[in-house]
């Protein structure tokens, strides 16, 4: 992710979960290009995601497939009455590339 300043608004723990919601059948290093961290930093930040319960891995053939449970909310007192699945939402309308993520599968979530 190339961006003009320094700073974002999300976390990298942000990012990586709308990464996993886009795409629930991403590679890590798939992830890693996207978010503009390394693939070892994208492992770290799934296996905190799977310990605080908002992302279940399930293991398909050969790859994980990633699921993000959308009904837990966010952990700062400030957004904490903020769902997961609002959010990831908002992020997919208004993001690029909603209208391919809108024509394929929903992305895999939990209720």
């Amino acid at each position: 992710m190339q961006t003009s300043s320094s700073w974002t608004f999300l976390s990298n723990h942000g990012h990586v979960l709308v990464a996993l919601a886009g795409d629930s059948q991403s590679r890590m290093r798939d992830v890693a290009a996207k978010v503009g961290i390394t693939e070892r930093a994208v492992q770290m930040i799934v296996r905190d995601l799977e310990e605080a319960g908002y992302v279940v891995r399930e293991r398909v053939g050969r790859r994980n497939r990633y699921t993000v449970v959308q009904k837990n909310r966010f952990r700062h007192p400030l957004e904490e009455h903020v769902r997961v699945g609002d959010f990831l939402a908002l992020a997919a309308a208004a993001s690029p590339v909603s209208s391919r993520l809108s024509a394929s599968s929903p992305p895999d979530v939990r209720a």
